[in-house]
């Protein structure tokens, strides 16, 4: 496998970490901390930055690696759509990339759920567990159209909004939109986050958007065929404080995949969807607690 530190574009910040050319993408990673492996993989659209706490709070115990999956945060474009597949394997072959041929826990949040499962499932001497962190899930899923008619359009919308120069004009203002969304508390802007001005990461946001259904029916497909490890699985709900419907259906939904995959079901609260912003020490902690070592650490709220 060819490793070449390289950046796919001028940028006018010092990089933190470095870029790894990993199945023919240049891909932008950070390794932090000491101590078994953990791969923290965020959700639709999400960039390295979002881990920023979780990590501080996991590197004294942790060996932490994160990387933006291509297209986003820093990451060179794809020359495809993403599939399931496709993504397990890219977690696999970016620990080989670094040297960790071992077992490593693996972090999926949301869409990079579905990642995070499959990867234990794909490649099962390489997990050592996962949590699968306010995970998506989707219950029969069917995509109405195929996986080409979905990507054909979705590249077709995303170059006619390049071209009209929104994502110039509000993509970092959009993102800041869905943090508030889906957070509970009150996260100061980053200032990395003008990565979403570039149409490179509208394109890769859209095309997962696109495949979503598509990766969650592979996912459905998958787990009959290829049975998870002896590893241990958490399943972390983010739960905001609300007694609403879709609050505890949501909820209710976790406890499901939590028994499904035979794994442990806990919550972190008060958090919305982007549950590594707002509670950060409960996603630490559920690493943690996998090996039996949550107990030992010391944990703050805050890092």
């Amino acid at each position: 496998m060819s490793v070449t530190p390289m950046s796919p574009l001028p940028l006018p910040l010092p990089v933190p970490g470095r870029f790894l050319r990993v199945g023919g993408v240049p891909l932008h990673v950070l390794t932090e901390g000491r101590g078994p492996v953990c791969v923290l993989s965020g959700g639709l659209g999400m960039a390295w930055y979002d881990w920023d706490a979780v990590a501080a709070l996991l590197a004294p115990y942790r060996t932490v690696v994160r990387f933006d999956r291509p297209g986003l945060g820093l990451s060179a474009p794809a020359p495809g759509p993403p599939t399931l597949a496709a993504e397990a394997d890219r977690i696999a072959q970016l620990l080989d990339a670094l040297g960790h041929f071992g077992p490593a826990t693996v972090v999926g949040h949301s869409l990079a759920g579905f990642h995070a499962e499959a990867f234990a499932r794909l490649h099962p001497a390489r997990c050592a567990g996962i949590v699968l962190a306010d995970g998506s899930i989707e219950d029969a899923p069917r995509p109405r159209l195929p996986r080409a008619v979905r990507t054909a359009v979705a590249g077709t919308v995303a170059a006619a909004v390049s071209a009209a120069g929104l994502p110039r004009a509000l993509g970092p203002a959009t993102r800041r939109l869905i943090d508030r969304a889906t957070t509970v508390g009150d996260h100061p802007r980053h200032p990395w986050e003008h990565a979403y001005r570039t149409s490179r990461v509208l394109r890769a946001c859209v095309l997962e958007n696109a495949t979503y259904g598509h990766q969650a029916a592979e996912l459905a497909a998958l787990r009959p065929a290829r049975p998870l490890p002896a590893a241990p699985v958490t399943v972390l709900a983010a739960y905001d404080g609300s007694e609403t419907a879709r609050q505890l259906r949501w909820l209710e939904r976790q406890r499901g995949l939590a028994a499904e995959l035979g794994g442990r079901f806990a919550l972190a609260a008060p958090a919305g969807h982007l549950l590594m912003a707002d509670a950060p020490a409960s996603v630490a902690r559920a690493v943690l607690d996998l090996s039996g070592t949550g107990r030992d650490a010391e944990i703050p709220e805050r890092p």
